[in-house]
């Protein structure tokens, strides 16, 4: 580890030293891109991260939101968080994957929230090689282990497969907890000086060093030996006993503030939790509980071994706290205290301490307790400089479409990877536990049964590659509206939403630029939908030999609704089918099928359809249309098109028989679009009136057979061949 030549400069022109080489690796962890967002952060003002309903916005470990209520009812708080561990997955799929998973949620535990529900994004290289499989399947089983293990649902998410991830894949994850008591909200924020520094959990070992700066850098081609050391390795097991005993904590008012120990270890969340209170600490580094023996100040400074968290205790009860962490066989360490000055710690012993000067130049051995770290807070965690750095707009290009067999086609796009069934993903993990989960994975979004405030959150997730390769601005718009039309499909309208943003190397301009569209178009979508972006992450230089990652907005957004039903994406076969939105786009062929998995399958397009004109509407009236008693079933139309929603709502004896317009129709993907089998097509015609197009396309049946007439040719499959097409992942993993 080696700070920046120019970033040394500053710190020591703010020291008046030289920093010793703890400080100096600290800095180097805190201002790493990772942790003080160098790149992103001028582009994040973008975002709006305010609303009624948004108590605690970004800057803490989760946001918090609040539920709907009735006048007469408590208030109830969800918390919601998300993050990525794209690096140490593919160092160590299982592992890196596992403990992002442990990492979200001691987010979670750290506002004061019991955790209700998990969500995963997961990118992989294309699907046909060896090695996207072997990240695939550890990183999956890494995820449900952990999260089966730990009794935390995953209900919701996506994966899709791109060449372009095969040298870098991306694992993001996002948590919901819940706080159904709004004393029991906690923040990172250091309250006053003299409260203790209480460390429970896990004993610190030497795994993770330089996990914070390791994130920060492009992945080599020996990443995978040479970085193993950085991943960390996770208990889930402990990681449960935390998360009852943080309850305990908080239901005896023991906790200040909380903050998990993620990147930078120690050091990381104990200088971040006295900076936001102005405040200082003083820490005994030799007093934190070790599993390794002469562990060294920088590597107890930083390790970022997990299921560990820092409390700020008043002094009366740090002895209930130990009391508790004893309880549950968890370590406990009083390790400092806050105070009204410097961030410093202290170490016995130790090998990195600034070394004092002999008479004759050399360098002697210290002795006793030495000072190994002695810096303002509020400059280690926001005195990095930002970084000013050149954009560059994508171009377009020309591009000739291949020539289209409507039947081919469609059992091209319906067997692709990107828009198969993931049912091999979620079997594996555990989505019923804590008995909430009303509506299941492999719907548009889960429902979740928060009978605390009598309401239905739905919780959809993920971001499409292809959209935002094609135009990165318009693909963006489109993940956020997509997302959307999701939770709106299931009968709720969007409440709040968190992001991961994923880009290349941002000192390539052209990376810079596509990293710049999709942030502006997350935010622009956003804001007309009036959804605020309550908190995320950004992960930059996910690079490697094979080029730079697809800018890759992941999106993770809750609605909510009256009560837990909601219309499933399965047909009935009792009623017609419209299409709300565009079947024939205005535009060329390649516009209008810009983004798409079909042209995809043909090397892509750099351009993308247009999209609704007033998203805010059409997603409010979707919302209210997926309830009516006359809607039967309800799908949101996306990844794959018209062909691959179809297929999926047709099942044994449940067939459809409808005509479009043309071919394109059936597999652009523009967003915002839904197909809605009802009793009564004209209420949904009325609903939508000067808001969207509605097309009656046809009628279920019990036929269980697909035919689509298109250009005066039929498309037509068996609901068991849609089925068998759409088993590509299972049959091969199997």
């Amino acid at each position: 580890m080696a700070l920046a030549d120019s970033d040394r400069e500053l710190v020591e022109e703010e020291l008046g030293r030289e920093p010793t080489p703890a400080e100096a690796a600290l800095f180097e962890n805190l201002w790493s891109e990772h942790c003080a967002y160098r790149s992103s952060r001028p582009l994040l003002s973008a975002f709006d991260s305010e609303g009624e309903q948004v108590v605690v916005g970004p800057g803490d470990d989760a946001a918090v939101v609040a539920l709907p209520t009735g006048e007469d009812e408590d208030d109830v708080y969800i918390t919601m968080g998300i993050e990525s561990h794209n690096h140490p997955s593919y160092v160590d799929p299982f592992d890196g994957a596992a403990t992002g998973v442990g990492g979200i949620v001691r987010d979670t535990l750290s506002m004061g929230a019991y955790p209700i529900a998990l969500a995963d994004s997961l990118y992989f290289g294309d699907f046909d090689r060896e090695h996207s499989r072997y990240l695939f399947e550890g990183v999956v089983e890494g995820i449900s282990h952990y999260g089966n293990c730990i009794g935390v649902p995953t209900v919701t998410g996506s994966v899709a497969f791109h060449d372009e991830y095969e040298g870098n894949p991306l694992v993001n994850v996002s948590c919901i907890g819940l706080i159904d008591d709004p004393d029991r909200l906690v923040t990172a924020q250091a309250q006053e000086p003299g409260n203790k520094l209480v460390l429970v959990g896990n004993a610190t070992g030497r795994d993770g060093l330089g996990g914070a700066s390791f994130a920060s850098e492009d992945l080599s081609e020996d990443a995978e030996t040479e970085d193993r050391p950085a991943v960390q390795v996770g208990d889930p097991y402990t990681e449960k006993l935390l998360i009852e005993a943080n309850e305990a904590l908080l239901d005896e008012n023991l906790v200040e503030s909380a903050r998990d120990l993620g990147a930078a270890g120690l050091g990381g969340a104990t200088s971040e939790m006295v900076a936001k209170g102005g405040l200082g600490a003083r820490i005994e580094l030799d007093a934190v509980h070790q599993r390794e023996p002469n562990m060294n100040a920088l590597e107890i400074l930083l390790a970022e071994s997990q299921e560990r968290m820092a409390y700020e205790v008043k002094p009366e009860n740090v002895e209930r706290v130990q009391e508790i962490a004893d309880r549950y066989d968890l370590g406990s360490s009083v390790i400092g205290e806050v105070t009204e000055g410097n961030y410093v710690c202290t170490f016995e012993g130790s090998e990195v301490q600034r070394a004092s000067e002999g008479e004759n130049g050399e360098q002697s051995e210290p002795q006793g307790r030495e000072t190994v770290v002695d810096a303002d807070g509020h400059f280690l965690g926001e005195g990095a400089p930002m970084n000013d750095l050149p954009a560059e707009e994508p171009t377009e290009s020309e591009r000739d479409l291949p020539d289209i067999d409507p039947q081919d086609a469609f059992e091209t796009v319906v067997a692709s990877p990107n828009t198969a069934s993931k049912r091999w993903v979620y079997r594996q993990y555990d989505h019923e536990v804590q008995v909430r989960t009303a509506t299941r994975p492999g719907d548009d979004a889960s429902i979740l049964a928060v009978r605390e405030a009598e309401t239905g959150l739905a919780y959809s997730a993920g971001a499409d590659p292809n959209w935002t390769e094609a135009a990165p601005y318009e693909g963006a718009r489109a993940v956020a509206l997509e997302n959307a039309t999701n939770v709106a499909a299931k009968g709720a309208t969007p409440l709040a939403a968190v992001d991961c943003l994923n880009g290349g190397n941002p000192e390539k301009p052209d990376v810079y630029g596509g990293f710049k569209g999709i942030v502006d178009g997350l935010a622009d979508m956003c804001e007309t939908l009036s959804t605020p972006v309550v908190g995320g992450n950004v992960s930059l230089y996910n690079d490697s030999p094979s080029g730079p990652i697809p800018p890759t907005p992941t999106l993770a957004l809750v609605g909510t609704k009256d009560g837990y039903d909601a219309p499933s994406l399965s047909l009935s076969g009792e009623g017609e089918l419209v299409v709300v939105g565009d079947l024939s786009l205005a535009g060329d062929a390649e516009t209008r099928l810009g983004g798409s998995e079909l042209l995809a399958q043909a090397g892509g397009s750099d351009r993308f359809p247009e999209l609704p004109e007033d998203p805010a509407a059409l997603v409010e009236t979707l919302a209210a249309v997926a309830d009516y008693d006359s809607t039967l079933a309800s799908h949101d139309v996306s990844h794959g098109g018209l062909a691959v929603a179809l297929g999926e709502m047709v099942h044994e004896d449940v067939g459809v028989d409808v005509e479009l317009p043309d071919t394109l129709a059936l597999f652009h993907e523009q967003a915002g679009r839904a197909v809605i089998e009802t009793t009564d097509p004209e209420a949904v015609e009325d609903a939508f009136a000067g808001i969207a197009p509605v097309t009656r396309i046809g009628a279920a049946d019990d036929s269980g057979v697909l035919s689509v007439t298109v250009d005066g040719e039929t498309v037509s499959a068996t609901a068991a061949e849609i089925a068998d097409l759409r088993e590509v992942i299972e049959r091969e993993l199997a």
